[in-house]
Order: C-alpha cells, then structure tokens, then sequence
C-alpha cells in the first residue's frame, strides 16, 4: 500500500524510497542542518514532504552529480534549498538512472551541468540495470524476512499454550502423566 506524497514517512521508508541506508540519512541529518525531521517518542523520525524533497536533492547532488558534502552545503548557503529540492525533482529510487543522465538546472551551477553531460548514455542503462536487480533482491530478501516472522509468530503461539498449559498443572496440584506416542 502506497502512502500519499503528503504523508509523514518513517526513515525505513525514507531509506527505500531514495535508495539509501538509514544510516546515511542520519548522517546528512547531521551534516545538512536544514534537513529537519519531526522526532517522536523515543526518538523515532518522521520525515515531511518538504524533507523527502531537499533529501532526494542531496542524494541526486552527491550521488548522481559528483558534488562532495562541502559543495552541497556550499548550494546550500548561496542558493538555498529550493535549488537543492529542484535537483532532486523526479529522482526517485526508479529514476535515479535517468536522472542521471539529464542535465540538472541552471541554477546549481556550471560544475553540475559539466558532470551530467559527461555521463554516458551506457553507463545510466548499466545503472538502471543495476538498480533494478537490487530491488528484486530486496524484495526477495522482505519476502523471506515475512517468511521467518510468520513462521516464529506460530512458534511463539505454540510456546504460549505450553506455558499456559504447565501453569494450569501448577495450579491445580494434579499429577499428570506423560503421553506415550504408539510407535
């Protein structure tokens, strides 16, 4: 189930949506003082549209662009984040590889444009190739966790009624035999 562009996103979904480790985002996060979000109980992030925008903007710059963690806070400082939240517009997990290959806008500068011409039109299908393969892999990897978890949910059912089932013995001072299987 898709959330609306407008709903709040947790950093699991955040991480899968812009094809990075979590630990990469909270990374930036301390890195990109602008990237700011919600924090509930417990610490638990919530991203916000706008976040989800500058991020895919520091992930196209640093990732796609060629830009250092310097340049980007650079952009950052002269043209602001609206220039970042535009170099990420419509670089989303499935885009990245086109995203690559297209020119960024003018106004982050002579240097973006320069690395996005240099990129070859091979090169982006190899990386789409790639990224798609990965995400097979991921979803084989989410159906085999699913998997795992359906399977220990049943052992912990079993485990429960034993236990309901020896605290019942304890309680009722009866003395049970063990069952004998007829084999």
């Amino acid at each position: 189930m898709d959330k609306a562009r407008e709903a709040f996103r947790t950093i699991s979904e955040v991480a899968i949506e812009l094809g990075v480790p979590k630990h990469v985002l909270r990374f930036w996060e301390s890195k990109f003082p602008q990237i700011k979000p919600m924090k509930r109980g417990g610490g638990r992030r919530y991203y916000r549209p706008e976040d989800m925008q500058l991020l895919s903007g520091i992930r196209q710059l640093l990732h796609a662009d060629g830009y250092t963690i310097k340049g980007v806070q650079k952009i950052l400082r002269e043209q602001g984040v609206e220039a970042v939240k535009r170099a990420g517009v419509g670089t989303s997990k499935s885009s990245v590889a086109v995203g690559r290959a297209s020119a960024p806008p003018k106004a982050l500068g002579k240097r973006a444009r320069v690395a996005a011409k240099k990129k070859d039109l091979e090169k982006a299908t190899q990386l789409a190739a790639a990224l798609d393969n990965a995400e097979a892999t991921n979803r084989d990897r989410i159906a085999k966790i699913d998997d795992l978890i359906q399977e220990l949910e049943a052992c912990r059912t079993l485990l429960v009624g034993k236990r309901q089932h020896a605290v019942r013995k304890k309680t009722t001072g009866r003395k049970t035999r063990p069952v004998r299987s007829a084999g």
